[in-house]
C-alpha cells in the first residue's frame, strides 16, 4: 500500500517579510533563506524541523504572474500570516494519487539548484477538503531541504486538522498515513494547528 508521510508545513502570508517576522515572533528562531518557483511566482523562506521543515510563502512581486493558478491558493490569500497547508511525502507520486482525496491535482515536475521533485497541483490551486488535505511531493535523489537546513531544536509534536467533514478525511488518510501526530476535529470551518516542543517549551502555530 501507498504510504505518506509529513514533509514540511506551509505558512503563507501577502509579504515574505510579513511572513517571516511573524513565524519568529511565534517560534523564537530565525528562518533560513530558501528561494524562488518561477513557475508559481512565488519565494519562500524555510526552517528545519529535525526530518521535516516549515516554509512561510508568498507571492513574489519581482516575478511574473504565471497564466495558472498558483499553489496553495495563494491568489486569494488574505489577511494575517497563517499555518494554511500541510504537505505530505511519497515514493510514487502517481500510485499516491490513486489513493488520495479526489482533485488532490497533477503532478508537476520542479527544481531548484540540485533539488529535484514531483509534486501535485491542482488545476484550481486549491486542495480538497478546502485546502485541509495534503499537497503530495516526491522527492528525485537524495537531496531534501530539512537535510541542509540548520537544525532550529523544533520538534513538530502535533498537527491538528479542523474540517466540517473531518470524519471523512481521517477516514481516507488515516490508512495511508497513521502518524498518531495527526488528528482530526470537526468543526465549522476548515482550521490548523501545529504544536511544537524545543529547547524553549511547547510553541503553537495557528491556521
Amino acid at each position: 500500500m501507498t504510504r505518506f508521510s509529513i514533509d514540511h508545513l506551509a505558512v503563507s502570508a501577502l509579504s515574505l517579510a510579513e511572513g517571516v517576522e511573524a513565524v519568529e515572533a511565534a517560534l523564537g528562531v530565525t528562518l533560513q533563506p530558501g528561494g524562488e518557483h518561477p513557475l508559481m511566482g512565488t519565494h519562500n523562506r524555510l526552517l528545519g524541523l529535525g526530518p521535516e521543515y516549515l516554509e512561510v510563502i508568498a507571492v513574489n512581486p519581482a516575478a511574473p504572474a504565471p497564466p495558472h493558478p498558483r499553489w496553495f491558493d495563494l491568489d486569494h490569500f488574505d489577511g494575517a500570516p497563517r499555518l494554511t497547508n500541510w504537505i505530505a511525502n511519497c515514493d510514487d507520486l502517481d500510485a499516491a494519487l490513486r489513493a488520495a482525496p479526489q482533485g488532490s491535482g497533477t503532478p508537476l515536475s520542479l527544481s531548484r539548484g540540485d533539488l529535484r521533485w514531483r509534486m501535485a497541483v491542482p488545476a484550481s490551486g486549491k486542495l480538497p477538503f478546502d485546502d485541509a488535505a495534503p499537497a503530495l511531493i516526491a522527492w528525485e535523489g537524495s537531496a531534501h531541504p530539512a537535510a541542509r537546513l540548520p537544525d532550529s531544536g523544533l520538534r513538530l509534536t502535533a498537527l491538528t486538522l479542523r474540517h466540517p467533514r473531518a470524519e471523512a478525511l481521517s477516514a481516507l488518510l488515516f490508512p495511508l498515513m497513521p502518524d498518531p501526530r495527526i488528528r482530526f476535529e470537526t468543526a465549522l470551518r476548515k482550521g490548523m494547528e501545529a504544536r511544537f516542543q524545543g529547547p524553549n517549551g511547547e510553541k503553537v502555530l495557528q491556521g
